[in-house]
C-alpha cells in the first residue's frame, strides 16, 4: 500500500477531513491538502506528525499492511491518549474479560 493511500485510511477509519487530520498533527490544513491534491508523498517529518496525531509511530506505520485488524489501530491509538489511571482500568477490564472466556 502506499504512503498516501495509508495516510488517507487512518483519517477516514477516525471519520477526520482534511482539515481535522492537520489540526491534530499541528500542520497547516494546506500542507496536507497539497499532499492529497498533488499526490505527493509527505516528508519524514510531516509523517512522524500525522503518525503521531493517529497514535502510531513511524515504524507502525511501515510495518502496516492490508491485512492487519485495524480494530487493533483503533484500540492502540486510543489507548495511547488515555491517562496512566485510564490505562490501568483497560487493561483491568480486558484481564476481566479475558478470564471469561
Amino acid at each position: 500500500m502506499e504512503i498516501l493511500e495509508k495516510i488517507k485510511e487512518l483519517k477516514d477509519e477516525r471519520g477526520w477531513s482534511v482539515y481535522r487530520l492537520a489540526d491534530e498533527a499541528s500542520l497547516k490544513q494546506s500542507t496536507v491538502a497539497n499532499m492529497f491534491a498533488r499526490n505527493t508523498n509527505p516528508s519524514i517529518a510531516t509523517l512522524q506528525q500525522l503518525c503521531n496525531a493517529f497514535g502510531i509511530t513511524l515504524a507502525e506505520f511501515f510495518a502496516m499492511d492490508e491485512n492487519k485488524n485495524t480494530d487493533e489501530i483503533k484500540l492502540l491509538s486510543n489507548y495511547r491518549k488515555l491517562s496512566k489511571t485510564n490505562k490501568n482500568i483497560v487493561i483491568g477490564l480486558i484481564e476481566i474479560l479475558n478470564r471469561n472466556n
